[in-house]
């Protein structure tokens, strides 16, 4: 049996039983009892997942493991009362995170912009469904480009794969790589330009 009430400590065996069950039941006895503890048992569960998004994005282990702490900070502080999928919620929380220290340090310059063009905080339902749109725009966009072109801005770009594994799993010789890259890159600044003139 969990001790539920409000203010109780948790023993050892307590968060060993935490471990064992779903996030839905853990957020719902956090909720019930304000123990932060209950949240922290589900933060740990996710820490891996948290630190491979920050890694993926800044590119640096002291800026990833700063970045997990300070959304953890911000879970333990600020946890909407109506988040359901609690993994889901903390992914786009940490994504957001990245992009919001990528844009105040201006790690992204010149053309690299483009690809964090829908990389705005969520503050609320309309900010997320713009960015749908924009995501839904740059598949179109993304299916429109010759066959070379979407493979290799899709491989470098979304797979974070090198110029090196594309030549070796497709064949290409390194300067088609780089003009399909290049020139798709081109076509989609193009195209997606065109798409928001339109909407």
């Amino acid at each position: 049996m969990w001790n539920n009430q409000p203010g109780a400590s948790l023993n050892n065996k307590e968060i060993l039983a935490g471990n064992q069950h779903s996030d839905e039941e853990l957020l719902s006895v956090f909720r019930n009892t304000g123990d932060n503890r209950w949240l922290g048992i589900l933060l740990q569960r996710y820490t891996v997942l948290l630190l491979g998004v920050a890694m993926k994005y800044l590119k640096d282990k002291e800026l990833a493991t700063d970045a997990v702490q300070q959304v953890f900070l911000k879970t333990l502080t600020s946890l909407p009362p109506d988040v359901q999928n609690f993994k889901g919620w903390l992914y786009i929380l940490m994504r957001n995170h990245c992009f919001q220290q990528l844009r105040d340090k201006k790690y992204v310059q010149g053309e690299e912009a483009l690809l964090y063009s829908t990389a705005n905080p969520l503050p609320d339902v309309q900010e997320l469904h713009r960015q749908e749109q924009e995501i839904d725009r740059m598949k179109d966009a993304l299916g429109e480009l010759d066959e070379g072109q979407r493979i290799c801005i899709t491989m470098f770009y979304l797979e974070k794969k090198s110029y090196q594994q594309i030549m070796d799993e497709k064949g290409y010789s390194f300067m088609q790589v780089k003009s399909y890259i290049q020139n798709g890159k081109r076509r989609l600044k193009v195209m997606l330009d065109k798409n928001r003139k339109e909407t």
